[in-house]
């Protein structure tokens, strides 16, 4: 009935649902007074709300600028996604930075407190996993938003597919961006040569198991974005196949034309998704010359067959444009409050293991840690989420 103020007072039984409710209240309210009413429900049943859900309103709170006209990204749990414009009014900007300061402080709250935390600089970036299924199986995979380093000269990314029943043809394709988000160039199994590097060449039927492969110069490409993608051009979907991953590795000038060394695999995703073209991750170059993988873990619906990158290159690119703008919570963020609350929190040194037991944040679990230290690794992340 347009009683902002008689919702947040109602809502106040259902705390969950006064929070996914928050950013409707907020645009509805009229007056000052009826935002401080809802600031203040919030505030008052913050401590009955898990963190989870806490956590992801105070990461869309971030990403609510004043500002309107972005563009929205929506992903549901299996990875399918699609982006609408954002014709929401704006929230007022004291608010949102009022709720944002609670919502850090009652996360804070919630955090345990270790004598001393040591952090590997490598994980600092590693998004939080919030959604219901943030990332996938497989090696050094990272939750969707995640954001790593690639250093190296020679990029190699790569399909595998083994069919179970009926022939089947994926396709490895890549599409270059400029910072815009305007194609550049790309390469597939119709182009297979391009400034950046080449493609492997075309497979159509993998009864034994079949790979095609994408190797780019890093240092010869054109634009600011790689979008690697598989799409499935005929047969079985992902989730069909008795086998089906993308991978990703670096190599040096050197190994050209050496085999695959196992140890320069940097990740290994299984492709299980629905949809028809995965989107595995994007490669962004910074403003130092220096690139990074972002996550996505995203799958396109596509067309029931012959889908081919020259077909969806618009829609990847308003896809990617939502997703990059996007901040998510990060390690950074937890050990910061932690830091904030008296936790003695210092970076991993290799060369200075400590004899005592500790709290460690990285990647891979070292060695010489103490046997009782607690462990927290891309396996165990959601430990680190507050209940």
């Amino acid at each position: 009935a347009g009683d902002v103020t008689g919702a947040a007072e109602l809502l106040r039984s259902a705390p969950g649902k006064l929070f996914r409710a928050l950013d409707r209240l907020l645009r509805t309210a009229a007056t000052q007074e009826e935002r401080d009413a809802v600031v203040a429900a919030v505030e008052q049943v913050a401590p009955e709300v898990s963190g989870r859900v806490v956590l992801s309103v105070r990461e869309y709170l971030h990403n609510r600028a004043e500002e309107t006209g972005r563009r929205r990204v929506f992903i549901n749990r299996a990875g399918r996604a699609h982006v609408a414009d954002d014709t929401r009014q704006a929230v007022p900007e004291a608010d949102r930075k009022r709720l944002i300061g609670g919502l850090d402080a009652e996360i804070g709250r919630r955090l345990p407190a270790p004598e001393r935390l040591l952090v590997d600089p490598d994980v600092l970036d590693v998004a939080l996993p919030l959604s219901g299924r943030a990332t996938t199986a497989g090696l050094g995979v990272l939750p969707r938003g995640s954001v790593s380093p690639v250093d190296g000269e020679l990029l190699r990314f790569f399909v595998y597919w083994k069919q179970a029943r009926r022939v089947t043809d994926y396709d490895l394709s890549a599409v270059l961006l400029d910072a815009d988000y305007d194609t550049v160039s790309w390469l597939s199994y119709t182009n297979l040569r391009e400034v950046e590097g080449e493609h492997s060449g075309d497979i159509t039927d993998a009864p034994e198991g079949a790979s095609e492969f994408i190797d780019l110069r890093l240092g010869a490409v054109r634009g600011t974005y790689i979008v690697p993608q598989v799409l499935i051009y005929s047969g079985e979907k992902f989730e069909e196949a008795e086998e089906s991953f993308f991978g990703f590795m670096l190599r040096e000038a050197e190994q050209k034309g050496r085999p695959f060394e196992a140890r320069t695999v940097r990740m290994k995703s299984e492709l299980r998704g629905p949809g028809r073209v995965a989107l595995p991750l994007a490669f962004r170059r910074a403003e130092d010359g220096s690139w990074h993988a972002k996550w996505l873990h995203l799958y396109l619906k596509g067309h029931p067959a012959y889908n081919r990158v020259e077909g969806n290159q618009v829609t990847v690119a308003t896809l990617l444009r939502g997703i990059v703008e996007r901040e998510q919570l990060t390690i950074r963020y937890l050990t910061g409050l932690m830091a904030n609350g008296g936790t003695d929190v210092a970076t991993w040194d290799a060369e200075a293991v400590p004899d005592v037991p500790v709290t460690y944040i990285g990647l891979e679990r070292p060695e010489g840690l103490h046997p009782d230290s607690v462990v927290i690794t891309p396996e165990n992340l959601r430990d680190l989420i507050p209940e």
